[in-house]
């Protein structure tokens, strides 16, 4: 079997580098290892930013619903101490060129927008191999193959296209998240509600954070943040949730009640996802035939810029792809000419807190930001 772009993954990169390319009339195939589009959660909240994100939403032709799917106010932030004291707090006018959607939701807009059978469900890759001439060889866990003469890897950190062209593998950061989820928060958690605020919210001491975001509704989602190495967490179990639940508490022994209910009162249980990265400035030399996109590519801990440039890494080759349909090579080429340099600055940039707060900043919210711009 053979198709002329084979997208492996179908997250955010992946689906906006096949509606670009339907928009302009390539044919591509996204394989994605999960059963349906409603296998599991999509994740909390993402900022699709206008320098970045909002530009491939725009060449994907979907401006109109990304923007019915904004959530006003959401864009507010709050620091506090472990005290439950207002340390800063910024509002949220609707100016900020960040607004705040659900990723599942933008997820889904993107998945409406496709000819049916674009993406196919329950296509986990196996193996890949090169063929020679620019063409590969996918393998799947079903016992199937396809051949492609183009192949995209948008199948984030572990990806499977990535060894074609590189021998970096993601590292750990030192820090890990544990999520959690507070429903009917303003109704059932009224005091962790209120720290909440509207938007986000970050409490943060040396090694332990704990931030929050107002997801839809008046659902919390809590990111629990740890430094510690990952054997740290060997001593918690995690396939029992109460007793999890305990131990991660106890981490916060004296912190006020209403930022701890985000753990001890949470509605699911723990989850615990390490952070990892790949080497600031990771590239590869031009091999026909194959690029990646994503976290694939340029795998960071997370800082707000992930989605966002996932998505423009789509737009962009989508758009390159269409400049030179008769070159493909010549469009990889120029989309990776691109992406490299962008995506080691945006790794290796500090946080501009100034742009968002005036140039008013107190010094001791300098390093809590930092953090809040990784958890977010």
């Amino acid at each position: 079997m053979t198709t002329s772009v084979t997208i492996i993954g179908a997250g955010l990169g992946g689906l906006t580098l096949a509606r670009v390319l339907h928009i302009h009339g390539i044919s591509a195939t996204v394989y994605e290892a999960e059963a349906s589009a409603a296998a599991r959660g999509q994740g909390g909240m993402l900022d699709i930013h206008d320098y970045n994100g909002q530009i491939a939403v725009r060449d994907a032709g979907l401006m109109a619903e990304f923007e019915g799917l904004i959530l006003d106010g959401r864009q507010a932030m709050r620091f506090l101490d472990r005290d439950g004291n207002l340390l800063f707090e910024k509002g949220d006018d609707g100016s900020g060129g960040r607004p705040e959607v659900q990723r599942g939701e933008l997820r889904q807009i993107l998945l409406d927008s496709l000819p049916e059978g674009t993406v196919r469900w329950g296509h986990k890759v196996k193996e890949v191999r090169a063929l020679g001439g620019g063409r590969h060889e996918v393998s799947f866990a079903d016992g199937s193959t396809v051949v492609t003469d183009l192949l995209v890897g948008a199948d984030g950190a572990w990806s499977k296209v990535r060894p074609l062209l590189s021998d970096a593998t993601p590292e750990y950061t030192g820090e890990s998240c544990v999520d959690t989820y507070l429903f009917d928060a303003d109704e059932r958690h009224p005091a962790a509600a209120n720290a909440v605020g509207g938007g986000s919210m970050i409490a943060s001491t040396p090694g332990r954070q704990i931030f929050a975001h107002r997801e839809k509704g008046s659902t919390l989602h809590g990111y629990v943040m740890f430094e510690e190495p990952l054997d740290w967490f060997d001593a918690i179990d995690f396939t029992d949730p109460a007793a999890a639940t305990a131990r991660i508490a106890r981490e916060f022994d004296g912190w006020a009640t209403e930022l701890t209910a985000l753990i001890t009162d949470s509605d699911t249980a723990p989850v615990l996802r390490p952070l990892y990265t790949l080497p600031i400035g990771h590239r590869w030399d031009r091999v026909p035939g194959v690029t990646l996109i994503g976290d694939a590519a340029h795998l960071t801990a997370p800082n707000g810029e992930g989605a966002n440039l996932a998505m423009l890494d789509a737009a962009e080759l989508g758009r390159s792809l269409a400049v030179h349909p008769d070159d493909p090579e010549a469009a990889l080429t120029e989309y990776e000419q691109a992406m490299f340099p962008r995506s080691e600055a945006a790794a290796d940039e500090p946080v501009i807190l100034e742009s968002l707060f005036g140039g008013e900043i107190p010094d001791a919210l300098t390093d809590v930001f930092a953090r809040h711009e990784r958890a977010s």
